[in-house]
């Protein structure tokens, strides 16, 4: 870029930048007076802010604690308005690149130290009674899935009673078929019809144990439910959030035995192992026919009912352990949170109240780097001036009052000094004569 080195529109180009420059300087000098004030204020709520965030944090609410919880409000007051009084003052002053990037820097660093010690501590303040009762309303939601789930592995256990007794009426009508001779050809109750009688009553025992649980399952589902509701109540319950908390606590420790008690009352292992030993146990009748062909005809029917009764079984037995291999409810235990620990743990949620909390802290900065290019847009407009150029008309005025002082004291003559009188001489002694005679 070729400079212009006309005179008279260099002239007219630096006297523009000069009214420029001084427009910002006289605005600068107004807002001077109101810039501390400004900081005093920001570093004084913030440390209100951060006084109410130190109080939650302390258990005891004595003196000791009063005096802790306000010395350290009064240290982040004074540590936020000293910050960035320097940085308004030292960072559009400086000149060189270095200095500017190494204050930058610096003060990045100050702000984090800033939200370090004070703005989580503004946010707790703001947010942390909602925060503390969002962790209520998550740990509700959790202890609701447990609840849940528990019941549902617990329904699906009492819904192997249908398998049971579909297997146990297998058996039934297998036996009423021997009674009448269509299963082996021998009519009556002899071995065959033992046996499977025999399994019949272990499968009708198993069916009657399962059925006795239902009840239980039922009162346990709706206790549970019913303890749901209070804490759900407790959740949103107008007035201070910590002994909403303490009650909340009691009610989680109910409600997680509840849940544990639900998942004893599953009957999935307890059909497991019936249906193992279905199988298993096996107690073959004497056959007490007299007649050698008949025994082969009962033995041969045994075996074919053995062979049902192992598939049955099997079937029983898997129907079990799919109950059984169902994803268990997850282990909620409820843990007692503060104020600021739970604005940290649910930010997301507090988005606005986290962003107020740190502009409070670090809006001084935006001032900052409005000084900052004001002073460079200053420094542009004087660049290239010389001392008499920047010189205002009241800069004039006063520069011509001074010299004419000045000359005014130099053209006043020295008084001349006073002559000193000579000395007058001491009278001579006149000689006495004597007189003629």
């Amino acid at each position: 870029m070729v400079k212009d080195t006309d005179p008279a529109n260099l002239s007219r180009s630096q006297a523009h930048a000069l009214r420029h420059a001084r427009e910002l300087e006289g605005h600068l000098t107004w807002l001077d007076g109101i810039t501390g004030t400004a900081l005093g204020v920001l570093a004084v709520a913030s440390g209100i802010y951060t006084y109410l965030g130190v109080s939650s944090l302390l258990d005891d609410n004595g003196a000791l604690s009063f005096i802790a919880a306000m010395a350290y409000s009064v240290a982040v007051s004074v540590a936020i308005f000293v910050f960035w009084s320097y940085l308004m003052r030292l960072l559009p002053a400086v000149r060189t690149m270095g200095a500017r990037i190494g204050l930058f820097l610096s003060m990045c660093l100050g702000s984090l130290a800033i939200i370090a010690m004070s703005s989580w501590l503004n946010a707790a303040a703001l947010a942390g009674a909602a925060a503390v009762e969002q962790h209520l309303a998550t740990t509700v939601q959790d202890y609701q899935a447990a609840l849940e789930r528990a019941n549902t592995i617990a329904v699906s256990g009492q819904g192997l009673q249908r398998d049971v007794a579909r297997v146990r009426q297998g058996f039934d009508d297998l036996s009423e078929q021997e009674a009448t001779g269509n299963l082996s050809g021998i009519a009556g109750q002899g071995a065959v019809f033992r046996l499977l009688q025999q399994k019949s009553d272990e499968l009708a025992g198993l069916e009657t144990q399962i059925a006795s649980q239902q009840p239980f399952v039922d009162a346990a589902f709706a206790e549970g439910n019913a303890i749901l509701s209070r804490m759900r109540a407790l959740t949103v319950e107008a007035g201070p959030v910590e002994p909403r908390s303490v009650l909340f606590s009691e009610e989680a420790v109910r409600l997680a035995n509840i849940i544990t008690q639900l998942r004893q009352l599953s009957v999935a292992p307890l059909v497991v192992r019936a249906a193992q030993d279905l199988s298993a146990s096996v107690v073959t009748p004497q056959l007490r026919s007299t007649s050698d062909a008949t025994r082969q005809d009962q033995a041969a029917t045994i075996d074919s009912v053995l062979t049902v009764l192992g598939q049955r079984a099997e079937t029983l037995r898997l129907a079990a352990e799919a109950v059984n291999g169902m994803t268990p409810p997850s282990d909620t235990v409820y843990t007692p949170i503060s104020t600021a620990d739970a604005v940290i743990k649910y930010a997301a949620n507090f988005i606005p109240s986290w962003a107020g909390a740190i502009a409070i802290d670090l809006l001084p900065a935006v001032l900052v780097l409005i000084m900052t290019v004001t002073q460079a847009a200053i420094r542009v407009g004087r660049d290239g001036s010389t001392t008499e150029d920047m010189m205002t008309l009241a800069d004039l005025r006063a520069a011509m009052i001074a010299l004419k002082e000045v000359e005014g004291h130099t053209s006043v003559k020295a008084p001349e000094p006073i002559a000193e009188p000579h000395p007058i001489p001491a009278p001579q002694p006149v000689p006495m004569t004597k007189p003629a005679e």
